[in-house]
């Protein structure tokens, strides 16, 4: 399929309340506001073609991106193929499908982690933590977990939004999964009372630390 192709097919189911949608959250107006399940089944259909991947990401249209990360071999991608597609992606929905469909299978991701935790780029300190936050889950023996905290401490309250999203999400990760930093964890959270307020729907559990962390805890028994 034919970069042209493609983008006519997701074109052609453009839905103006979807739009909308991601406009509210952040998106610009280079976008079709195509449906989710559209864009997966598109991606079925297709199956990986690494080179249009790459097309469809240059065009710098929200929905080609969000297609882009189904469809692309991340193992074919360079050091600076991804730095520059992280950078180059402010909407934090096409990021965290790039995070969740690219770059987590990426062949050297602990040289991203390191490389963007020291980054002055907003994006690429968003994935840094997003990796970080990863880490404790999967291979916690390569990470100080007191340091992180350290960091968290230190550094949250002024992060940019994007950024504090997944500072929080490695902060209540290290609180549920490690009982040794838990009281230490829950503590941040209430000082720096980041998403305290943040609204949830009914039956949804706050991003609030300290609230995420005790219910998880909560659910485990």
């Amino acid at each position: 399929m034919t970069l042209k192709e493609t983008l006519t097919q997701l074109e052609a189911h453009s839905n103006p309340t979807m739009m909308q949608h991601n406009i509210k959250y952040g998106a610009g107006e280079n976008q079709f506001g195509v449906k989710m399940g559209d864009i997966r089944a598109l991606a079925k259909k297709i199956k990986t073609d690494h080179d249009l991947a790459l097309e469809l990401w240059d065009t710098e249209n929200i929905d080609a991106r969000f297609l882009a990360t189904l469809i692309i071999i991340p193992k074919k991608l360079t050091h600076d193929d991804i730095n520059r597609m992280v950078k180059s992606e402010k909407f934090v929905h096409v990021a965290d499908w790039l995070y969740s469909n690219v770059i987590k299978f990426y062949s050297d991701t602990e040289t991203l982690r390191k490389e963007w935790m020291a980054s002055d780029d907003v994006m690429c300190a968003r994935a840094g933590w997003s990796l970080t936050s990863g880490c404790i889950t999967r291979n916690p023996d390569i990470i100080d977990l007191s340091a992180i905290l350290d960091r968290i401490e230190k550094e949250m309250s002024n992060a940019a939004p994007e950024v504090q999203w997944t500072m929080n999400n490695t902060l209540a990760n290290i609180g549920i999964r490690y009982p040794e930093h838990r009281d230490r964890a829950i503590a941040i959270g209430e000082t720096l009372g980041i998403f305290r307020d943040f609204p949830v729907s009914k039956g949804c559990t706050s991003p609030f630390a300290p609230t995420w962390i005790n219910e998880m805890v909560r659910r485990q028994g």
